[in-house]
């Protein structure tokens, strides 16, 4: 592989780790960069190799998140084991089978999801606690379950997903849902991780290096965040759900 080529995907390894820090999303910006910068290699190997470096954005951006935001840790402990094995299971699934036939689905629900949020101006701006406890870490398990196995067997806007889940089910605020959301994507990635490890289907010469800079991105992404509060949040998760939709509206729509 020429440097020029690891300067590319080091880059938008970078730029992944940003966005995503923030809302989610991350894929949209490294899964493409990978796949088209990288055409000799099997998309397996791609897709395996790229989580390394999603996993270690996700972390320094965790890390940043958790300074701020208490956290339940015997819940996000059961949550994330629920969503290691979910994501494992879905990665397993994209190993045997197709995942187009689930974008058009995905596609529709993403468009709710933008006009809801953007014509709730309250969205996710405060934390709403009038959720019984019992009944808030049954969603928190589904959640985890659902949108683990969507991250291992489709992917991209996995983040946003959780962010969005933990705001209009479990009442956060897009500070708290976004700290949820680093915790639970780890162990998504994990899986993962895992799945492709086992299968020999990672490409740690470039997975290395991209998680470095990915890692970067994300610690400077989450200090931004934290720093401007849940209306820039709000923004910016507005802009990573349109990116989404335009996204699955390409595969949908002109992607053969």
């Amino acid at each position: 592989m020429d440097v020029l080529t690891l300067i590319l995907l080091c880059s938008f390894a970078f730029l992944a780790g940003f966005v995503d820090a923030i809302v989610g999303g991350g894929g949209l910006i490294q899964t493409p960069a990978g796949l088209i910068l990288l055409p000799q290699y099997p998309v397996a190997t791609v897709i395996g190799s790229l989580k390394i470096p999603a996993f270690t954005g996700t972390a320094f951006a965790a890390k940043q998140y958790l300074k701020k935001v208490q956290v339940n840790w015997k819940q996000v402990t059961i949550m994330g084991s629920v969503a290691f094995m979910a994501a494992f299971a879905g990665s397993e699934l994209l190993s045997q089978v197709s995942n187009r036939f689930m974008k058009p689905v995905i596609f529709v629900v993403l468009i709710g999801v933008a006009l809801y949020t953007y014509t709730q101006k309250s969205f996710g701006q405060h934390a709403h606690k009038d959720i019984h406890p019992k009944h808030q870490f049954l969603y928190s398990l589904l959640i985890s379950l659902v949108i683990g196995f969507y991250d291992g067997f489709i992917g991209p806007g996995a983040g946003s997903f959780l962010v969005l889940a933990f705001i209009g089910v479990l009442g956060f605020d897009f500070l708290k849902a976004g700290a949820h959301a680093k915790l639970i994507n780890l162990s998504t990635n994990l899986g993962s991780i895992f799945l492709f490890t086992l299968k020999g289907s990672i490409l740690w010469s470039v997975a290395i290096p991209m998680a470095i800079s990915n890692g970067i991105g994300g610690l400077l992404g989450a200090k931004l965040a934290i720093h401007k509060g849940n209306q820039f949040i709000r923004v910016f998760f507005l802009l990573v759900i349109t990116a989404t939709l335009l996204r699955f509206g390409y595969d949908i729509f002109f992607k053969s």
